[in-house]
């Protein structure tokens, strides 16, 4: 058991050293009317400076300085010699932009680290989010410099950098403005880390001072006065009391009880889970209110070779964002709500059931664009189902959801209630007498239908004349008249 418990230990630790070298920022709100400097910290300035003297054209650099303005750069990662991100630019899917810088040797991580410990003011900087001048101009070179950031861009331009490429660097030196422990995540290593490293260095430190501070004290005496205080063994084994110059006896603490014993006892101290048992917790902050609607996911860059489809990809980051949103709608307690039990707004589907339930919210409105048509091909290929099988599908999940799916190809014989008063209604509003089966009240010379659903829901659905094509034609009503007077009047 010991060694599956290490192995454990060592994967978290592992787990934990790559989430500390990958840092995912969100996209940085536009600078309206900015026409400064863009960086505001002498490292961000640096850091422009290396991007202006390795760039061959100034007008895409001011192109690029303008879209990251305007606020054309998505979401930013950056990790160890390499920043990535996607630029809107003018096309529809944005570009896939990179930045690469070279990562330090271990060597230089010690020479840098040794130089941080060596000096406390330096680490005060650093965690105070500002970069000291004199760590950035010590041996090892944490600042780029020309020709050191290499632009990358999945945009047909093959400028160096390009204005997208340009985008990103001015995105990341306000990145750096606000933390400098980005400069030092491009170099190789995570905050975490670096901290880790400086923690174990400094006690070292302390340490091989306290041995310094503790020698001279522990040294043999040399001179008649301080050898009255050193002890010989007496009868027994046992140390006498040591006797000052006059002959008095002194303390040694050697005895139970007496003040150097309680003091070294003292010092050990007691169990951090009984110092912090009474520490007085904060509460904990309200809620954020939910948004109105659910967020989009940024578009994604085509690009070749990929495992995945960025449009697919897409569309479940939206039905994700989606189902998250009602289910923190759904469990946001009302004014003056208790604790309660809640219930997923989105139980568990068959996948034909979920596969259509995606295809019929990605776009509620939408008709059969190429877009969708490609989307129900696609659905129908994977399924062994023919593409308009998908599209009455879908049409039948938008017009009642599970209820409406189910009505399309399972009907049922209801009980006698409201299935036998529907046609006696519709017979007194003057609208056309419709013959049962099941479920279904049908005029087939009319090409019109009512189905009973299970929630006592009313689904008109309408066919070619002798066709017994049957499509959803409308939204589910309790009332069977008012929705066989939505087929009447159409």
């Amino acid at each position: 058991m010991t060694p599956r418990a290490t192995s454990g230990r060592a994967a978290a630790a592992d787990r934990l050293a790559r989430a500390d070298r990958s840092r995912t920022f969100p996209p940085l709100p536009a600078r309206s009317g900015a026409r400064g400097l863009f960086a505001e910290s002498w490292w961000g300035s640096a850091w422009l400076d290396a991007l202006e003297t390795t760039a061959l054209d100034s007008a895409r650099l001011a192109r690029g300085r303008t879209y990251a303005r305007d606020g054309h750069v998505d979401t930013i990662n950056v990790t160890p010699g390499r920043i990535v991100a996607t630029v809107r630019g003018s096309r529809p899917r944005p570009y896939s932009a990179e930045i690469r810088l070279r990562t330090l040797t271990d060597q230089e991580w010690d020479g840098l680290l040794d130089a941080i410990a060596a000096d406390p003011d330096r680490l005060t900087a650093l965690l105070a989010k500002t970069l000291p001048p004199a760590l950035a101009d010590s041996e090892v070179r944490l600042l780029p410099g020309p020709g050191d950031l290499v632009p990358r861009c999945s945009c047909p331009d093959h400028g160096r950098p390009c204005k997208h490429a340009a985008a990103l660097c001015f995105q990341v030196a306000r990145l750096l403005d606000a933390d400098p422990f980005v400069l030092l995540l491009m170099r190789g290593r995570g905050e975490r880390e670096l901290l880790d490293a400086l923690s174990l260095r400094n006690t070292a430190l302390t340490a091989r001072e306290s041995r310094e501070t503790r020698e001279p004290r522990n040294q043999a005496p040399t001179d008649g006065r301080t050898a009255a205080f050193h002890r010989e063994p007496g009868p027994g084994g046992a140390p006498p009391a040591a006797r000052s110059a006059n002959g008095s006896p002194t303390v040694t603490g050697d005895a139970p009880g007496e003040q150097p014993a309680a003091a070294e006892a003292s010092s050990r101290g007691i169990p951090a889970r009984a110092a912090l048992a009474d520490r007085p917790r904060p509460p904990l902050p309200p809620p954020l209110p939910v948004p109105p609607q659910p967020g989009r996911p940024p578009a994604l860059p085509d690009g070749d070779g990929l495992p995945f489809d960025p449009a697919t990809l897409e569309f479940l980051a939206a039905d994700a964002a989606a189902r998250a949103h009602a289910c923190v709608s759904a469990a946001a307690p009302g004014p003056g709500a208790g604790r309660t039990t809640l219930r997923s707004p989105f139980p568990d589907l068959p996948a034909w059931e979920d596969a259509i339930r995606l295809t019929a919210t990605a776009h509620p409105t939408a008709g059969l664009t190429a877009t969708t048509r490609a989307l129900y091909r696609d659905l129908a290929a994977a399924t062994g189902r023919t593409p308009t099988d998908v599209a009455r599908a879908v049409a039948a999940w938008r017009q009642g959801g599970p209820e409406g799916l189910a009505l399309l190809d399972t009907p049922w014989n209801p009980p006698a209630g409201d299935f036998d008063r529907a046609r006696s209604a519709l017979l007194a509003a003057d609208l056309p007498s419709l013959r049962p089966r099941h479920n279904h009240l049908t005029d087939p010379d009319r090409g019109i239908q009512l189905r009973f659903g299970h929630d006592h829901r009313w689904y008109p659905y309408e066919s070619e004349p002798g066709a017994e094509d049957w499509w959803p034609a409308g939204p589910a009503d309790p009332d069977p008249v008012g929705a066989l007077t939505t087929l009447v009047v159409r």
